[in-house]
């Protein structure tokens, strides 16, 4: 494995949601164009399966905030998770 792969994860992992989805669309333009070579598009899919990943974390985490919004005599309150 090369050392800018093993240091993507990282990299991606400090992205904001609204940054990582932008990456993510410009990577599947390109692979939809076909004009990548063959790489290319392989380095490029690899990354963009992390940038997906990525997004569908920040998304669960943002769904357990909101599910965590209770309504409460004084009105909506935010509560801590309960996970596991």
């Amino acid at each position: 494995m090369s050392r800018d792969a093993a240091e993507a994860p990282k990299e991606i992992a400090t992205l904001s949601f609204e940054h990582a989805l932008a990456e993510l669309e410009r990577i599947v333009a390109a692979l939809e164009r076909g004009d990548v070579a063959l790489e290319d598009s392989i380095r490029l899919y690899e990354r963009g399966a992390a940038l997906k990943a990525h997004c569908e974390t920040k998304l669960k985490d943002a769904q357990l905030k909101v599910e965590q919004i209770v309504l409460g005599a004084d009105g909506p309150r935010a509560e801590p998770a309960k996970l596991g």
